[in-house]
């Protein structure tokens, strides 16, 4: 039996995820404010539905994994023969059979922390190397060089563990105990999605009479030879087999969705054609970072973004916002976010939903996903939120606590508690 080797190249982002670095990622992912030491909690690695937060936690997700599947797939394959005289050491080249891209939710690319803190707790769970970054098999070289000591008809191949599966998302959000207190909690968030990523590339070459362990990377090799076959048991020149009719009707020649920082074959959010009549609460708010005086104010120039701004009798009510069309569920509130001063909806411009920081906008009101916010509360007595973008699932917050500094949108949050923010009734 011919045994399999590893191709030795381990692509940008391939991270062998230990426990002791599983527990570094969650100490860097929590990282304590410098204000003030938040009392103990636990790390993003463990943390589960249920577990305790903090107010700083508000603005902030997690992925957790839900459900995995490990398929060993053949991603390059070529039928190959071996004559007298011809044996040693010779480099195929292969045909593409499979290509897996790797991808994490709406993403035909992998940005942001969220994605790669996703990935990386595939790998942790499964005790597996895995990509966790953009990547794809079309990528890895087709080329196989392998030392065929016998005669016969083999199977060239590159192969590779594909991981598929599903995550959903842990927020901090007030929930109501047993004995009517609250508390702060990990809850499961609305939410998800679908991954797809793969191990290390194996390359190696196999006979139909090899002896190789049932579902491995080898045996899906072999099943491709199609060894009952004519072809396979008939005399060849040495060189490349033609491939039999199995293996045409086999190979799944697929292309990546898309390319890295490309989102035009996203699922598009709901249409945007006509201005939509929002039922607004008769309350009015300022979304404010707690204990300072800078506050979310819409843009008075279509093109800029909502940024940080001081309160003024000259602020002509761009930092007032209205929650509009408001639902709650499991304790969590969506609404969209209507501003009084410009008349317009907060949202993340479509072409920039992929994007990690891509700054919050307003725009006409219409009613889609990109304008629709989950809000998380802090117990009751407290105003301190954190806000979502239903649509792409990224938390709200700044870089940096300055006037005229941007509201954005990052995957995961800021760890830091800026995507914390008081909803104060004016």
């Amino acid at each position: 039996m011919r045994h399999l080797r590893s191709t030795g190249r381990f692509g940008r982002g391939l991270i062998a995820f230990t426990a002791a670095a599983a527990s570094a990622i969650a100490a860097m992912s929590f990282a304590a404010s410098p204000a003030a030491a938040a009392p103990a909690k636990p790390a993003a690695a463990q943390a589960k539905p249920g577990d305790t937060c903090t107010a700083a936690d508000l603005g902030t997700r997690h992925p957790y994994i839900k459900s995995t599947e490990v398929s060993p797939t053949i991603t390059h394959f070529k039928g190959w023969y071996v004559t007298e005289g011809t044996t040693g050491t010779q480099t195929v080249t292969t045909s593409t059979q499979t290509t897996i891209s790797v991808s994490v939710g709406l993403n035909g690319n992998v940005e942001g922390s969220f994605a790669v803190e996703t990935l990386g707790k595939v790998g942790a769970s499964l005790g597996l190397n895995v990509k966790v970054d953009y990547t794809s098999t079309s990528t890895e070289s087709n080329a196989v060089t392998w030392n065929f000591n016998q005669p016969g008809y083999y199977g060239a191949y590159k192969g590779t563990k594909k991981v598929t599966g599903t995550y959903g998302s842990l927020n901090c959000n007030r929930v109501q105990q047993g004995d009517g207190s609250w508390a702060l909690k990990w809850i499961e968030g609305p939410d998800g999605g679908n991954f797809t990523t793969y191990t290390t590339l194996e390359e190696g070459a196999v006979r139909c009479q090899d002896e190789v362990p049932a579902g491995s990377i080898m045996a899906k090799a072999q099943g491709l030879l199609d060894c009952g076959s004519a072809a396979a048991r008939a005399e060849h020149p040495a060189g490349a087999v033609a491939p039999t009719a199995k293996q045409k009707r086999d190979r799944l020649v697929q292309r990546p969705a898309l390319t890295s920082g490309t989102s035009a074959e996203q699922p598009k959010a709901t249409g945007r054609s006509a201005r939509a009549a929002l039922d607004c609460k008769a309350e009015v708010y300022k979304i404010a970072v707690p204990g300072k005086p800078l506050s979310w104010g819409a843009p008075l120039l279509a093109d800029d973004g909502v940024r940080l701004r001081p309160s003024s009798i000259f602020s002509a009510h761009l930092d007032n916002w209205r929650l509009c069309n408001v639902t709650e569920n499991n304790g969590v509130l969506e609404a969209s976010l209507w501003n009084w001063g410009n008349g317009g909806c907060a949202t993340i411009a479509e072409q920039n939903a992929a994007t990690e920081r891509a700054v919050l906008q307003t725009a006409p009101c219409t009613e889609d996903d990109l304008q629709r916010f989950y809000i998380y509360r802090d117990v009751p007595g407290s105003s301190k939120i954190g806000v979502q973008n239903k649509y792409t699932g990224s938390m709200m917050g700044h870089d940096r606590y300055a006037d005229g500094e941007f509201i954005r949108q990052y995957s995961s949050g800021r760890q830091d508690g800026t995507g914390t923010y008081s909803l104060i009734g004016v």
